[in-house]
């Protein structure tokens, strides 16, 4: 059924969101440095999560999986750049603000919800 595929391929991706922003983020390179517009450890990392949208999508979709991590590699880099430019902004850390915690819950729901939108588009042209 269409609807299981579509909550199989949701699934992975938030699987591999978790596996792509938290153990394959482990190196300060790219953590600190995903506020710089353009450096090469936020590119890095958003070049993980599209390899791992790849990985994820590439049962239901084949090769065309490529441009859903294309897209998800752009919009995630861009969440991240803006999430830790606010962060720096306020001076939001997360030992002496409860805001720190709302902006990075903020940034996770705009993760998942790109791969709603994915999944949807995904299905939808397939």
């Amino acid at each position: 059924m269409l609807e299981t595929s579509m909550l199989e391929a949701l699934l992975c991706l938030l699987i591999k969101h978790f596996i792509c922003d938290f153990p394959l983020q482990a190196s300060p390179w790219m953590y600190k440095n995903k506020g710089t517009y353009g450096h090469a450890g936020g590119l890095v990392h958003a070049a993980i999560h599209g390899a791992g949208t790849f990985v994820a999508l590439i049962y239901w979709f084949g090769l065309s999986a490529w441009l859903f991590a294309i897209v998800d590699m752009i919009i995630h880099y861009h969440i991240d750049w803006a999430k830790m430019n606010i962060s720096m902004k306020f001076d939001l850390k997360a030992n002496n603000s409860e805001w720190f915690w709302i902006l990075l819950g903020f940034d996770q729901l705009l993760h998942h919800l790109t791969y709603f939108a994915i999944i949807a588009i995904a299905f939808n042209l397939a």
